[in-house]
């Protein structure tokens, strides 16, 4: 029987390339670790952000790259915000406490998310946070710590108009009251502007709502508020793989490709343009009445604000398994890894993370014939896969070899992690340039 599968090499940098080539260095950290682990790059990171800043810097636009903490828990990215002079962005008071032991000032954290908790309120307000009021109800509550405890600065959450289902935002009618309150409350309250989030990853549509909310801003500096920032949230785009491994994937997918005649639903568009930073030049070139929306915001004194995630930490890290076992099913292979398909998210959204896993073996068969396999974890559920695909392997994985899940720093080492079956968490693994060579400690 043939094995029809497709090969999906994953976009890499060149740190993640030499760190593979030193394959010793990874084998060390996994006799060290006992079991999976993730490996970061603060410098990768930083240089996303940079890119960034660089973008609002060259337009001229006052603003600031807030990094959406969700996204991954390390502690090493912070730092890295505070060295650079970004911010963060978070959702709950871990988070919140987080961030500021690591080094970032109060003034410098956004805190979004529905229906905040009063101790996250509290803890942001004491602080000086910058918070995204997304009800009446949350308004009421801020005001109220803020009689005692503020000023609080805030932004007012606008519902899209484009999005009317969303649980997020403001209604038209409770915008307005909200900005009633504002006016009447101006003593307890700073009133910084106005926020949003997107769905998707589409230019257009972005820098239209801001375009909108350059007239709101408007509105309630006439109203007397000190209005004078429009925050865009996040939803900057990545790419995985080259266009034209994607569209070989998008184009021939048939069910032979997966373990069992899996079938999905959807999948992230793992090659798009334009990502990151060049996506933000998209939306700050795009024009209105004549004049790009950057000029707009220059000309109306407005900042803008962002809050990527994803987009920060794309290329800063990757995920290592030790293979198990390895077993053959009619003309495809089943590999077992240390580990849980929790630590690659995208599974537990009901999709695949489609780039190809990476075999690094113990010891290389020169005559070894190709292999396809799919990948699970240790547990005891069938549901427990890694990669219902099957990928084409060089030689057949054996158990002692490492399977690198490259790129997996944004969204997918810990957003669902689990102590199933009572195994540690995979510790995350920061790596450092130091003199010339590379070295590694755990994240703090």
């Amino acid at each position: 029987m043939v094995v029809t599968t497709i090969s999906l090499p994953a976009l890499e940098k060149p740190w993640a390339q030499e760190v593979r080539a030193d394959s010793e260095l990874l084998f060390d950290i996994g006799h060290a670790v006992g079991g999976p682990f993730h490996v970061v790059y603060p410098e990768q990171f930083a240089d996303n952000l940079r890119a960034f800043q660089a973008v609002l810097d060259e337009h001229g636009v006052r603003g600031q790259v807030y990094f959406g903490k969700k996204a991954n828990k390390a502690g090493c990215w912070l730092s890295k915000v505070a060295e650079l002079g970004g911010a963060v962005d978070v959702a709950s008071a871990p988070e919140l406490i987080h961030a500021l032991a690591q080094g970032i000032r109060g003034q410098d954290i956004g805190v979004t998310g529905a229906a905040k908790s009063d101790e996250l309120l509290w803890l942001a307000v004491r602080h000086g946070c910058l918070v995204a009021i997304d009800s009446l109800d949350e308004l009421d509550r801020i005001t109220a710590l803020a009689r005692t405890d503020g000023p609080a600065r805030i932004l007012l959450r606008v519902l899209p108009p484009r999005a009317p289902h969303s649980r997020f935002g403001l209604s038209p009618g409770d915008l307005e009251a909200a900005l009633v309150r504002c006016a009447e409350l101006r003593q307890h309250l700073e009133m910084s502007g106005f926020s949003f989030h997107l769905d998707g990853y589409a230019v257009a549509p972005r820098a239209e709502l801001a375009w909108e909310l350059i007239e709101l801003v408007a509105k309630a500096r006439a109203a007397g508020l000190a209005a004078q920032a429009v925050c865009i949230g996040g939803g900057f785009a990545c790419s995985y793989l080259a266009a034209d491994d994607w569209e070989a994937f998008t184009s021939g997918r048939t069910d032979d490709w997966f373990h069992a005649g899996k079938q999905f639903e959807k999948f992230y568009p793992y090659a798009q343009r334009p990502v990151g930073a060049a996506m933000l030049e998209a939306v700050l070139t795009v024009e209105f009445d004549g004049a790009s929306l950057a000029h707009h915001l220059r000309d109306n004194d407005i900042r803008l604000f962002l809050e990527p995630g994803r987009a920060l930490l794309i290329d800063a890290g990757f995920t290592v398994f030790p293979v198990q076992g390895f077993k053959r099913n009619d003309a495809h292979g089943i590999t077992t890894v240390a580990g849980l398909s929790m630590s690659v998210s995208e599974q537990w959204k009901g999709s695949e993370f489609l780039p190809d896993p990476i075999l690094v073996p113990r010891n290389r068969i020169a005559d070894a014939q190709p292999v396809a396999s799919c990948v699970g974890g240790a547990s005891c559920m069938e549901y427990d896969v890694l990669t219902w695909r099957k990928v084409p392997f060089p030689q057949a994985p054996a158990a002692g070899d490492l399977l690198v899940y490259p790129n997996t720093a944004g969204y997918q080492m810990d957003k669902n992690e689990s102590e199933f079956h009572q195994l540690p968490l995979p510790p995350k693994i920061v790596l450092t340039r130091e003199n010339g060579r590379l070295r590694w400690r755990l994240d703090r």
